[in-house]
């Protein structure tokens, strides 16, 4: 779209979609037989936007492109979408492993690209404000100089996803991993409240905010891992409750 416009009907049709998506998900907590289209909604919600990928806008050139993420980091968040989408499709989901590792994947991949991405100064300098702002985060900067604290961040990162990756397959190491992966998500919501640049005005996010929100998603597919680790976990003769 080249048009304003072009622009203001997109930006329409992409607030109805996200609205019909947050309807049917409020309504598939009361029928069942709104999770299916619920599902097929989200998968067309994170699929339109993770095409925008094959193109190369969202590359940095500078550091000579692919895998050097830039504005495609929010963008590669919608993976997220794409494991909650498919999980609940099947009906085997419950209890079934390659959808622990379905939504592990989303998990893994973010903190693996963002978190390698800490290492470059163009994104240490790029979260110097997120941090900074941070109650939990400022006192990096009275120890460490500002790529010295980029580069621990996306060393608690790399560490939390191979936990968590360990953790599917030994299970000692799971609930350490998750708690780890979980850690960076939650964390993260806390710059809505911290950072003055997530919000435009009171009630509307700026594009930092939504970049930061979209991290609620992870938590997701977080939450999807427990129940179906909770699941297998369940002797055969009790029955368990399940998001599915």
């Amino acid at each position: 779209m080249n048009s304003e416009a072009g622009l203001n009907t997109v930006r329409i049709v992409v607030a109805l979609v996200f609205a019909a998506a947050a309807v049917l998900a409020l309504l598939s907590l009361f029928k069942l037989q709104y999770i299916r289209p619920l599902a097929l909604l989200i998968l067309f919600i994170s699929l339109v936007p993770l095409l925008t990928l094959l193109g190369s806008a969202h590359w940095i050139d500078s550091l000579g492109g692919f895998p050097a993420i830039g504005s495609g980091q929010g963008v590669i968040k919608y993976f997220a979408l794409t494991a909650i989408g498919l999980t609940l499709l099947s009906r085997s989901a419950s209890q079934s492993q390659r959808y622990i590792w379905l939504n592990y994947l989303p998990v893994g991949l973010v903190l693996l690209w963002i978190g390698g991405m800490k290492f470059t100064a163009i994104e240490a300098q790029g979260i110097e404000g997120l941090v900074s702002s941070s109650p939990l985060m400022a006192w990096l900067y009275s120890i460490f100089n500002i790529q010295q604290a980029s580069n621990l961040i996306g060393i608690y990162d790399l560490i939390a996803l191979i936990i968590l990756a360990l953790g599917i397959v030994m299970r000692p190491l799971f609930w350490p991993g998750v708690l780890l992966c979980a850690a960076v998500f939650v964390a993260t919501q806390t710059f809505l409240f911290s950072y003055p640049g997530s919000w435009q005005s009171p009630g509307v996010l700026a594009s930092s905010g939504i970049f930061i929100i979209k991290d609620l998603w992870f938590i997701a597919n977080l939450l999807i891992m427990i129940d179906i680790r909770k699941r297998q976990n369940c002797p055969v003769e009790m029955r368990c409750l399940s998001a599915f």
